[in-house]
């Protein structure tokens, strides 16, 4: 109905712009809102007071003018002015019912639109280092940033889902060292474990199957690998250039074929376990872009060449920095090391500026909430590589906490260990896990109660959702069970029967869903389309309670079962949009 006022306004504009009561420059964003007083109608719009400025008219004058330019429409029963130039609209009782065949017709398709008019949208998210396994705090960002993905898909943009693999640097060659010990281990040698080094047991895991199937291929003896070895931390010395000898004396004993065979062996099994992880979470990407090509293939010269072309870097104590506090960051950036090697940074440029080449229009980082301070460096970056820093939006996403009913979970230990993001899906399922990790904004901090996940009562949402699809197919297959037959038509032609409040309400909650969806994808809120959903089920769940619906009466009994197969469509296509299952019995 919405949809249908603001084409009626457009109508109106059009024709007063065409009798010169309008300019032609004049291109107003309709808003239509649904009225919270019945007595102002069921629609409202502002646009008599958005227009009254360039049109050098009275709001309500213009309204008028509006008024008696709108097409006749049969759905709409009376339109009128209220306060400083409102225009309300008062629907036909009666075409409410539309929206149940509407559903039926359109299914699964119901409630998707072409807002976003196949405009180019890049969403990266999650991103982890491939370091280690995917852990709860990462499950929040991937539900979240695949939820945002197929909303705007939804309402009509091209999506592109991305995943930035971060396999340069310091910390993979601190994995890759890592690994290397822990197999000199499983050969026999003996040796002390950096205490920077990742300790995890996925790290002996992929050592073991290492020495496994390569044997001692990659031995060295222990003396030869801690021979005139600075101090660790705990014998008094600094952990961060230990590490940083103990990498470089991996290098040097296993010299470049070796070392990059064996660093290939635990990026890429970590990083097929973080696919897997992710797709057994409802999560899949269209690219899996690696840091390392953009070192490859020269994008991190490219991308600060452009930046020394415009001016925006200098040289000082031997590095490279870039100007971006002239852009809008609290301080200037380093780029080029001292030693000559690329910072972080640099090669964050690179990938943003290589997204601006693939052309997309519209991108969408998905961070955690401890990244907010980068976000005006890479603003800056945007501006100095000549894009108009809009196109670059960032969502940041807050850690969840662990209970399990009034206690609190450990995340983590000193050993390495945590809770992973599958140990999570294992223990409350991929339904509970994607749908409480999306219940709140992304911003806020929310409290993931393990306990409450797993319940099948009331109180746990996902289970309250999804029993009121099942209650619904619990109503058919007793239809079946009675031998009586369900008459579609016949219920579509008596729809008017349907003259409870709770169905009134219902028919009301059924008609915005396409608004519903749309506002949380346009607002990258998954949180608003679940409140929709859970308002749906509870008005459902109040009217299967107060009414019969396989009645002796055939014509209300379709009427009713046609009501309750709309909103099973519906509550169907808002959970697929979460990649939450409908099960049909509970």
């Amino acid at each position: 109905m919405k949809n249908k006022i603001e084409n009626l306004l457009l109508q109106a504009l059009a024709a007063l712009k065409s009798d010169g009561t309008l300019n032609h420059d004049i291109s107003p964003n309709i808003n239509i809102d649904r009225t919270r007083d019945e007595s102002h109608g069921d629609f409202a719009s502002n646009l008599a007071m958005l227009l009254a400025k360039p049109a050098q008219m009275p709001p309500r004058a213009l309204a008028e003018k509006l008024i008696a330019a709108l097409p006749q429409d049969s759905t709409i029963t009376k339109v009128e002015i209220a306060g400083p130039g409102f225009i309300n609209f008062f629907v036909d009782k009666s075409a409410q019912f539309q929206i149940i065949g509407q559903i039926h017709t359109q299914g699964p398709a119901f409630g998707l639109s072409q807002v976003g008019a196949g405009k180019k949208v890049q969403v990266e998210f999650v991103s982890a280092n491939p370091t280690g396994p995917l852990h709860v705090g990462h499950g929040r960002g991937a539900a979240y940033g695949s939820v945002v993905a197929d909303l705007l898909q939804a309402v009509g943009f091209n999506v592109h889902r991305e995943y930035y693999v971060n396999d340069a640097g310091r910390q993979m060659d601190i994995l890759a060292t890592s690994i290397w010990l822990r197999y000199l281990e499983e050969c026999g040698e003996v040796l002390p474990f950096p205490s920077n080094g990742y300790r995890g047991d996925y790290v002996r895991d992929i050592a073991w199957q290492t020495h496994k199937n390569a044997g001692n291929e990659y031995r060295r003896p222990a003396n030869l690998v801690l021979e005139n070895l600075p101090l660790d931390e705990p014998q008094g010395g600094d952990k961060e250039l230990f590490i940083d000898a103990m990498i470089a004396r991996t290098k040097t004993l296993l010299g470049t074929t070796l070392y990059r065979d064996f660093f290939a062996i635990g990026l890429n099994t970590i990083l097929d376990d973080i696919r897997d992880d992710l797709h057994e979470f409802g999560v899949d990407y269209q690219e899996w872009f690696s840091e390392r090509q953009l070192m490859d293939d020269g994008s991190v010269d490219q991308a600060l060449q452009r930046l020394q072309a415009g001016g925006h870097l200098y040289e000082k104590e031997g590095a490279t920095w870039f100007a971006s506090s002239l852009l809008g960051d609290e301080k200037d950036r380093v780029v080029v090391r001292e030693n000559g090697q690329y910072t972080y940074f640099a090669s964050d440029i690179a990938y943003h500026m290589n997204k601006l080449d693939r052309g997309f229009e519209q991108i969408i980082d998905i961070w955690g909430a401890d990244h907010h301070g980068y976000i005006p460096r890479v603003r800056a970056a945007m501006q100095a590589l000549g894009a108009d820093e809009a196109k670059l939006k960032v969502l940041l996403v807050q850690f969840a906490t662990l209970y399990r009913g009034d206690e609190k979970v450990q995340m983590s230990t000193r050993s390495g260990e945590f809770i992973t993001l599958r140990q999570l899906r294992n223990e409350v399922g991929k339904d509970a896990a994607r749908f409480f990790y999306v219940m709140r904004r992304s911003e806020q901090h929310m409290d993931f109660d393990l306990k409450l996940a797993t319940s099948k009562t009331n109180e746990n949402p996902v289970f309250y959702v999804q029993y009121a699809y099942a209650r619904v197919c619990s109503v058919l297959r007793q239809l079946d069970e009675k031998a009586l037959e369900r008459n579609i038509q016949l219920g579509m032609e008596n729809l008017a029967l349907l003259v409870e409040p709770h169905e009134a309400a219902l028919l009301g909650t059924l008609s915005r869903y396409p608004e519903a969806l749309q506002r949380a994808a346009l607002n990258y809120e998954p949180h608003q389309l679940i409140q929709y959903l859970r308002e749906l089920a509870t008005e459902f769940h109040t009217y299967y309670n107060a009414h019969q619906f396989l009645v002796e009466d055939a014509k209300l009994r379709d009427a009713r079962l046609n009501l309750i197969c709309a909103i099973k469509q519906v509550l169907a296509n808002g959970l697929g949009l979460l990649s939450v299952t409908t099960p049909e019995s509970m």
